[in-house]
């Protein structure tokens, strides 16, 4: 189907400064040769004598000398009455001005008006301010346009909706073009089946809810969601950002709500989609100077245009947010967003499927296993799945392949992960050594506890993110709660790292920092949120806001209480800490020999991992000796 989209109007490209100029360059023109030159035309040309004729007969009123030329005006006016003005040749006998004085004409060296005096100030003020008022015109309504939106020219355009309409479904998506949200899917079918058969919920008295709301993380899928329910409708679809109801001038965005609505009530059915809705559905909290602020016009007009119009005509509204903890409790009412519809991060099921319906775009080899992927790509959107499967894609364009392959999708991972292979960065041996012990710290401690995630790739090329070296770990399966046990074996082996460092160095460097913040978050929260502790019980010390977008903490408790809280953090971290140094130390033989395999290797599998583990041990690499001259850089230990 054809797209019929509303074109945003653009801004004027040039300054005003610009057009301003254009007047004054044309202004000099008319001054400087348009209007001599039409003067010039109305001037009569004479033989000298008869210059000399009229001035013994005393027909010259006024005459002016130039160098070269005389002009001078008779007495006697022409037939149409206008004055008579003529010019000619100036003979330098030195007798002119004799001549004149005696015939009594008054003469000068100033050159005489010789226009007409209408056609002059037409040319010198009418003109002038005409061709400006035309300009400016011009200008004005393509400013409004820029501001005003693409409601029309002129100032009425300043309270015009800027939605972009789809007319009849034309953005060409479909619920089959959308994976891993079974769910929201589901309840979002029931709107789609309403504006196609409304009759058979008039009949048991039905309505359709107003509003729906899609929350969710970012890249979760929550605006394709709502393309997809227009595509699947087919009916006009209108799409317009909350960013764009705000306007400088106050009214303005309550004036856009009112066109939105009139528009869709003229189109009914059809969808109305509000991305982003919590910039103008924030709670209002009274905070405005004068109670008068623009946000809080455009809420309480967009309030009431949901609760005036009739939802019987077929008119959706749908929104999208990923803070709806800000949401304005109105907002939120019965009537008016009647169904919230979460938009979740997927899961493994989710994320294969996301997974193949990307991978239709691509060529790519017959033998990748998506599950796998899938596994790999844990806690990953919808739009970060997408991004996986492009970076595949490109990378096999850079390795001069027809297809995708397994290996190049594994690779996609760690790069959305940890960013792309920095070869320019080249660790000297001490270094190298150090982060081979370091990382096969976090993966021995990982493996030799239970309930633990297995290890599936060790490796000490440095990443553009800063990392020098990463271990990842894949679960067999999907979690959604994880027990105490596995949250302290988690802190174990985030201190893993560390504890290698000092088991073999004796010393310590700043390659754990991102260790010891996720050892920390997560030792903090099971004191502060998940009532792991003895003291404080089932006792919430800590609240979360915007989850959707990483969450933010707020304590709530005495500065007693935090004191103790930093306490007791202090105290399951180093637990913890003293745990991996003790199973490093149990196992200092296998920790050599994986350390050295990867030192030569720089990359180890999680099969190649847990077969050396397995094995018995070898004769490994030899403790290294301390040098006391030798410093670890800083660099060297930004890793992750």
């Amino acid at each position: 189907m054809d797209v019929e989209e509303k074109k945003k109007p653009q801004p004027p490209k040039k300054p005003l400064l610009f057009w301003y100029a254009i007047i004054l360059v044309a202004l000099m023109v008319i001054n400087l040769f348009i209007t001599p030159a039409i003067a010039e035309k109305s001037i009569k040309q004479v033989s000298y004598d008869k210059f000399l004729e009229d001035l013994d007969d005393g027909k010259i009123k006024e005459v002016n000398l130039e160098s070269d030329t005389i002009y001078y005006s008779l007495e006697s006016e022409d037939k149409n009455g206008k004055e008579q003005i003529c010019k000619t040749g100036r003979i330098a006998d030195g007798q002119e001005v004799e001549r004149l004085q005696e015939a009594g004409v008054k003469f000068s060296s100033e050159i005489p008006n010789r226009a007409n005096p209408l056609v002059s100030f037409l040319i010198s003020w009418v003109l002038p301010f005409v061709f400006i008022w035309f300009v400016g015109g011009w200008f004005m309504k393509r400013m409004m346009k820029g501001m005003g939106g693409a409601g029309g020219p002129g100032a009425m355009t300043f309270g015009k909706s800027n939605a972009k309409i789809y007319v009849k479904s034309s953005t060409g998506i479909k619920f089959s073009d959308v994976a891993g949200e079974d769910e929201a899917k589901e309840l979002l079918t029931e709107i789609v089946d309403y504006l196609h058969n409304p009759e058979k919920y008039r009949e048991i008295g039905a309505s359709m809810p107003k509003g729906a709301l899609l929350v969710g993380p970012p890249g979760t899928g929550k605006t394709l969601l709502a393309k997809a329910v227009a595509g699947e409708a087919n009916v006009p679809f209108f799409s317009i950002s909350g960013s764009e109801f705000v306007e400088m001038f106050v009214g303005m965005g309550a004036a856009k709500v009112r066109d939105l609505f009139k528009q869709a009530n003229e189109k009914a059915p059809c969808i109305v989609f509000i991305d982003e809705i919590d910039t103008i559905g924030k709670k209002r909290d009274g905070s405005a100077m004068g109670g008068n602020d623009e946000r809080e016009q455009t809420l309480n007009q967009l309030l009431t245009e949901m609760d005036g119009f009739d939802g019987s005509k077929g008119v959706v509204i749908l929104a999208a947010t990923n803070r709806p903890d800000s949401l304005d409790a109105a907002l939120l009412r019965p009537g008016r967003f009647d169904r919230r519809i979460p938009v979740e991060l997927p899961d493994l099921k989710g994320r294969e499927e996301i997974l193949k319906v990307h991978a239709r775009k691509i060529k790519i080899s017959d033998n990748v296993n998506f599950h796998e992927i899938a596994k790999a790509a844990s806690g990953a959107s919808g739009a970060e799945l997408a991004n996986i499967v492009n970076e595949a894609a490109l990378r096999a364009v850079r390795d001069r392949r027809k297809f995708a392959t397994q290996a190049d999708m594994e690779e996609s991972i760690e790069v959305v992960i940890a960013g792309y292979q920095k070869k320019s960065r080249v660790l000297s041996e001490k270094e190298k050594l150090i982060v081979s012990y370091h990382e096969v710290g976090h993966a021995l401690v990982a493996a030799l506890q239970t309930n633990s995630a297995p290890v599936h790739k060790i490796t000490i090329i440095p990443r553009t993110s800063g990392a020098l070296g990463y271990t990842m770990q894949v679960d067999e399966g999907e979690h959604f709660l994880m027990s105490k046990e596995e949250l302290e074996n988690k802190i174990a082996t985030f201190t893993g790292g560390r504890a290698a460092e000092e088991l073999i160095f004796h010393s310590v460097t700043t390659g754990a920092s991102n260790d010891i913040e996720q050892a920390t978050k997560i030792a903090r929260g099971m004191i502060t949120r998940f009532g792991m502790s003895d003291e404080f019980d089932m006792v919430a010390m800590e609240s979360m806001s915007n989850q959707y977008l990483g969450g933010d903490s707020a304590l709530a408790c005495s500065f007693e209480t935090q004191t103790l809280i930093d306490k007791k953090v202090v105290e399951l971290v180093k637990k913890q800490h003293d745990k991996a140094y003790k199973i490093l130390e149990d196992n200092i033989a296998k920790l050599h020999e994986l350390a050295k395999f990867l030192y030569e290797h720089e990359t180890i599998t999680g099969e190649e991992f847990m077969r050396i583990l397995e094995t018995k041990p070898r004769i490994g690499m030899s403790e290294p000796e301390e040098t006391e001259s030798s410093e670890v850089s800083e660099e060297a230990a930004e890793e992750e």
